[in-house]
């Protein structure tokens, strides 16, 4: 315990452009290698960039979601490097003027509330993606993903654990992905981050030599990657050993990371403003057209929820995860007139079929007016909560609506109290043995009065009578 983390996140977002950003290629996903690369992209003597101007909406729109400053003049800059996948020999990024500075976000842990500063949110193009695994002895270059335009977001180093950092990429994921700027999808590359690890003892105010693990596509990767990374700083430290400063890859079969070379410093890279791209200058208009199209962002929403529906922090949190989950409640729970109901069904039941088949709301088979139709029927008491699941499982399974569902399977809830008093007289009647039991102080068997009734009319006896008949007949 006498040891701390001190982490910073270099995330990369890939824009929602549909051409790239600098040239009119293509972004789409999947395509067949080098299909969507042109000649700008793979630097071809004599092209020139034009930078796209939708990438800056995105970025403006995204400073404006974290109060970050929006920097009215940014520059281009070349980073050069030599890799196999990036055919230029530099990638266009910015440096020193970025487009966003100085913003923050807050994440929860464990019910507190922390602020996490963002140093920078800077545009740059993506690389290539080198190809190894249908190769023998060589690898393949696909130029596809080069020019791709990216918001690349650093953190202050104020994450103190990799809990602490999953739970703030968490929070970036969905902020850009309500604001539409990405679509998030971290297995195809869109949303992916590096980790920059250090640790100091505890106390201390001088930051530790840093590790980057570079590349991280999945929140649970990102944690193990961290915390296998601590371990083996204070594990090398206080065997009297010495952190060197370097880029590490996480392997995840193995679950470690490894070295892979010595870490860059920006001087290495040898940055210097693009002769071909002018400085970008944003004007006050564009700002204010940027904030006209700000959705209502997650935090906003899930204290409007609290407030305006009644709904529990958890229950917020869960049904404003998506944008596309939020407008699901909404509906439903206005069309019902249920808002409480609602968002049980939705972030309880509704939500285990999705987790189970591994869907988002999106894909649901059971849309918001079925799930509306269902909830009036247990509000006017046409069906139980417990026939209830039945018939989700029933929609959720193609069987049609509520109503469809009730009436093909003969739900229907019995709530004639003549037609219930006499299943429950029925009840008391054979079982005569539980009801001396009862009245001699065994209260236990009250349940199994409830259950016997309900079986006896394949539970569809309203349970509310049902309690308040037998309650008043086992009395005697």
């Amino acid at each position: 315990m006498e040891w701390e983390s001190v982490i910073g996140l270099e995330v990369h977002t890939q824009l929602l452009t549909k051409s790239k950003a600098f040239s009119g290629a293509s972004t789409k996903y999947g395509a067949a290698p080098n299909t969507q690369a042109c000649a700008v992209d793979i630097a071809l003597p004599g092209v020139l960039p034009v930078f796209n101007k939708e990438a800056a909406r995105m970025a403006v729109k995204f400073g404006l979601a974290i109060g970050a400053a929006i920097n009215r003049r940014s520059v281009f800059a070349r980073k050069n490097y030599f890799y196999p996948d990036l055919p230029k020999g530099y990638q266009i990024s910015q440096y020193e003027l970025p487009i966003v500075a100085k913003g923050r976000v807050t994440i929860d842990i464990d019910g507190q509330e922390k602020v996490v500063g963002i140093t920078r949110a800077h545009l740059e193009e993506d690389a290539g993606k080198s190809l190894h695994e249908d190769f023998h002895g060589m690898s393949g270059i696909d130029l596809n993903r080069a020019g791709t335009p990216l918001l690349e977001i650093v953190s202050e180093p104020d994450l103190r654990s990799a809990k602490e950092a999953v739970a703030y990429l968490k929070k970036l994921h969905q902020l850009v992905v309500y604001l539409g700027i990405c679509d998030g999808n971290m297995q195809e590359g869109s949303f992916r981050c590096d980790a920059n690890v250090s640790v100091r003892r505890k106390g201390e105010t001088k930051f530790g030599t840093r590790a980057e693990i570079k590349n991280v596509n999945s929140f649970r990767f990102v944690e193990k990657a961290i915390e296998y990374e601590i371990e083996r700083q204070v594990e090398l430290l206080e065997a009297g050993g010495k952190v060197v400063q370097e880029t590490r890859l996480y392997d995840s079969d193995k679950n470690e990371t490894r070295s892979m070379r010595g870490k860059e410093e920006a001087m290495d890279y040898r940055y210097f403003p693009d002769p071909d791209l002018p400085p970008l200058v944003i004007d006050e208009a564009f700002v204010r057209d940027v904030e006209k199209t700000m959705p209502e962002l997650p935090d906003a929403k899930r204290a409007r929820f609290i407030k305006d529906y009644g709904l529990s922090p958890y229950d917020a949190s869960v049904l404003t995860a998506s944008r596309e989950m939020a407008q699901y409640y909404e509906e439903t729970a206005t069309a019902s007139g249920q808002p409480k109901l609602a968002a049980n069904w939705i972030a309880s039941e509704l939500s285990g079929y999705l987790n189970r088949e591994n869907k988002d709301i999106t894909q649901s088979p059971v849309t918001a007016r079925m799930m509306t139709g269902l909830l009036k029927r247990i509000a006017d008491n046409t069906i139980s909560g417990k026939i209830a699941k039945d018939v989700l499982d029933a929609m959720w399974s193609g069987e049609g609506d509520a109503d469809t569902v009730i009436a093909k399977q003969g739900l229907r809830q019995i709530t004639d109290t003549g037609a219930i008093e006499k299943v429950v007289d029925e009840v008391i009647a054979k079982n005569p043995k539980q009801l001396e039991q009862y009245r001699a102080g065994k209260e236990a068997l009250f349940g199994y009065f409830v259950g016997q009734v309900m079986k006896a009319t394949g539970g569809k006896a309203n349970p509310a009578q049902v309690n308040e008949l037998l309650k008043k007949k086992l009395a005697g």
